[in-house]
């Protein structure tokens, strides 16, 4: 995972402040170009994706993703643009042809303790008493497949190049909102 310079900060306060127009402009938590439910999370299509400070190629990049299937969070839209948020926060605007339907998510295994990464297990059957078909750390992403509030089905590749198909806490991800369903 990456830190965030103080200057890439005072630069997203700068740029919230800026384009809140269209940002603003959502009303009920429903997207004006879209009509689609704000916020909702999406996933990047491809390994590069410039993150931009408003919602043009005239305005300056801020971060390049390079990670297809990254989850981020939809917070606006304007035009052909959307506004996002990554797991750290980091929030700017992306073209729309750059983000997937496709659900993904991001583990969140919590802190470290006494320098050994802490793990979460992705469990053969969604029940905390079954075996684990994988223990996942914190930033490994997978595909949901199904989520029911409490627990979901994620696909995850292992470094083996090997998919690993089982069941997580809910909570324990970032990619989902606390309590929805996922079919």
């Amino acid at each position: 995972m990456r830190a965030l310079r103080p200057t890439l900060i005072a630069i997203l306060f700068g740029a919230a402040g800026t384009f809140a127009g269209p940002v603003a402009a959502q009303e009920n938590g429903v997207g004006p170009v879209t009509k689609l439910p704000l916020p909702r999370y999406a996933s990047l299509k491809t390994d590069r994706v410039n993150l931009r400070e408003g919602p043009s190629k005239d305005h300056r990049t801020l971060w390049v993703f390079q990670r297809a299937g990254l989850p981020v969070e939809i917070i606006g839209e304007f035009e052909t643009w959307r506004r996002i948020r990554d797991s750290e926060g980091t929030e700017g605007w992306v073209l729309h042809s750059l983000l997937s339907g496709r659900r993904t998510a991001v583990v969140n295994a919590g802190p470290d303790k006494d320098g050994v990464k802490a793990t979460i297990p992705l469990r053969s059957s969604p029940d905390d008493s079954s075996g684990d078909a994988a223990r996942l750390q914190t930033g490994v992403i997978g595909n949901i497949k199904s989520c029911t509030g409490t627990w979901c089905r994620m696909i995850v590749m292992l470094p083996s190049k090997r998919d690993v198909d089982g069941y997580i806490r809910q909570n324990r991800l970032w990619g989902v909102y606390p309590n929805e369903k996922v079919e």
